[in-house]
């Protein structure tokens, strides 16, 4: 009988991490949700039979603690994340831009460090990056989050570079509007006016569901297929700066 294969995802207490867990369970993975809100992801890993680990993929202590218990690992999708603030290069406080990089960039790197070793052992490991299509362009108001995103396309492109002729596919997937929870109530401190006015007019952002279905489908291609990138917009977005509002 074969081994049930065991996917990670970090940031699964909501929105694309809850989604994604859900997707990956379908799948037929055993999923092990990660995130520092202990009490959604312990009810969502009972809902999927899969296991919840409080963890702040910030923390390199905490993590190295985890890999040394989580025990198989066939998947990691590096989900964490987020932005913080739309202020301009000039006006922005640089501990939001420190707090982004923490969680988008260091925080891939803590995990993927960690898990690198039983992914290897798997046989077939697959490291995925969220990344967001602020890795690929830049866009006014967004510069903390566009310059930690630019990093997270950074490290998965380099990794796959180093473990080529490894049996480890590295994944990048970069969404572009995703209405998903608290995403942009946190980007504006709580500001639900302007985190609604984000996506006013557009007829059909994506959804977390809609990002977690082209993880589903990556992460399950042959052995042999690594989609080293993949960016998915909503139709009404053509670019970070073309959104057609009704």
């Amino acid at each position: 009988m074969t081994e049930q294969k065991v996917a990670v995802v970090t940031g699964a207490s909501s929105g694309i991490g809850a989604a994604t867990a859900r997707r990956l369970a379908a799948e037929g993975f055993e999923v092990v949700l990660t995130a520092r809100r202990t009490e959604r992801i312990e009810e969502l890993a009972k809902e999927l039979g899969g296991r919840a680990h409080t963890l702040d993929v910030t923390d390199r202590a905490a993590v190295d603690a985890f890999a040394a218990e989580v025990g198989r690992v066939d998947v990691l999708v590096n989900n964490a994340g987020g932005a913080i603030g739309a202020e301009s290069v000039e006006s922005a406080d640089p501990a939001d831009w420190l707090a982004m990089y923490q969680v988008n960039v260091l925080g891939v790197l803590h995990m993927t460090q960690a898990l690198l070793p039983a992914l290897r052992a798997s046989g077939d490991g697959t490291v995925l990056v969220l990344s967001s299509t602020a890795a690929l362009a830049a866009y006014e108001g967004g510069g903390g989050y566009v310059a930690a995103k630019h990093a997270a396309h950074t490290i998965a492109a380099t990794l796959r570079l180093e473990l080529c002729g490894e049996p480890i596919r590295v994944i990048e997937i970069a969404p572009g509007m995703v209405k998903s929870e608290g995403f942009a109530v946190t980007r504006f401190r709580g500001d639900e006016e302007k985190a609604a006015a984000v996506y006013a007019g557009v007829a059909e952002p994506l959804t977390s569901e809609d990002v977690a279905d082209t993880v589903g489908w990556a992460v399950t291609r042959p052995p042999h297929v690594n989609i080293d990138l993949l960016v998915v917009r909503p139709r009404a977005q053509a670019a970070n700066h073309k959104v057609h509002r009704a």
